[in-house]
């Protein structure tokens, strides 16, 4: 399976590639995008089975990628994985078509139960 990880701190998809490994999904294809502008480009121009990003990045936030891609047709499961989590954020997220938002700190539990169902 194909897995889109976009954040503009090279460092937390580094965490994030960690985390997703410790949570047993090795072997994956991971691909990283630098911030929400990458992630439409990578996610329009080639197929992914999930998306994993921040909310906030330059160029694009994660909200606005997300906007973009479902305005589109693109359909890709898509959640967060950000710093905040304020109920405000997930409705959001929510309504924008995300399947899940998990906030930092995060562990390979809080991953394995979200990712679960959608990466099998």
């Amino acid at each position: 399976m194909k897995i889109l990880i976009a954040d503009d701190s090279r460092v937390m998809r580094q965490i994030v590639t960690r985390t997703l490994r410790q949570a047993g999904y090795d072997g994956h294809d991971l691909i990283e995008a630098e911030d929400g502008a990458q992630l439409v480009e990578k996610a329009n121009s080639d197929k992914f089975d999930l998306v994993l990003s921040d909310w906030n990045m330059p160029n694009m936030t994660g909200i606005e990628a997300l906007r973009a891609l479902r305005a589109g047709g693109n359909q890709t499961p898509f959640g967060f994985v950000t710093s905040e989590g304020t109920p405000e954020m997930r409705d959001t997220a929510a309504a924008g078509g995300a399947l899940f938002l998990i906030a930092k700190p995060f562990t390979a539990e809080m991953f394995k139960e979200q990712l679960d169902s959608i990466l099998g």
